[in-house]
Order: C-alpha cells, then sequence, then structure tokens
C-alpha cells in the first residue's frame, strides 16, 4: 500500500507540461533573487538582469515584459 500523499502538496499540480530548459534556467534565478532577499518587483528585475537569463526576445527585464510574461506563465 502506498502512503497517502495529500494532493495540495504537490507544487507542480496545476503544470500542464513540463518546463522548457529557459523556463527552468528563469525560475533558478527568480528563486537565487528572492533568496538574496530581492522580494519587491524592481529589486527582482535588477537581479534577473544581473544574472544570465534574459527575455526569449533579448534584451533586458523590464516590469512590463516580467509580468507580462508571469501571466503568460500562470494561464
Amino acid at each position: 500500500m502506498q502512503p497517502y500523499r495529500f494532493p495540495y502538496l504537490n507544487p507542480t499540480q496545476s503544470r500542464d507540461k513540463e518546463p522548457t530548459d529557459w523556463e527552468r534556467s528563469l525560475a533558478g534565478a527568480i528563486e537565487h533573487a528572492f533568496s538574496k532577499g530581492h522580494y519587491e518587483l524592481p529589486a527582482l528585475i535588477a537581479a534577473l538582469n544581473a544574472s544570465r537569463v534574459r527575455p526569449q526576445q533579448g534584451g533586458h527585464w523590464t516590469e512590463t515584459n516580467f509580468t507580462t510574461l508571469m501571466q503568460e506563465l500562470g494561464a
């Protein structure tokens, strides 16, 4: 018999596909920024721009392109 696993403890339960390598890199960069205390959006954007992860279209992170991407990924 398998042990009971409470379903809400699965962090990927709402995922409908596996993340891409770029999405994994972005998640790592966001987690790194959070671990350094960058919780506010301007600080998070600055941390992402200091990382090696760039927006898929190239260029720099902005509050607009970051929040747009988060809405798309969360849809």
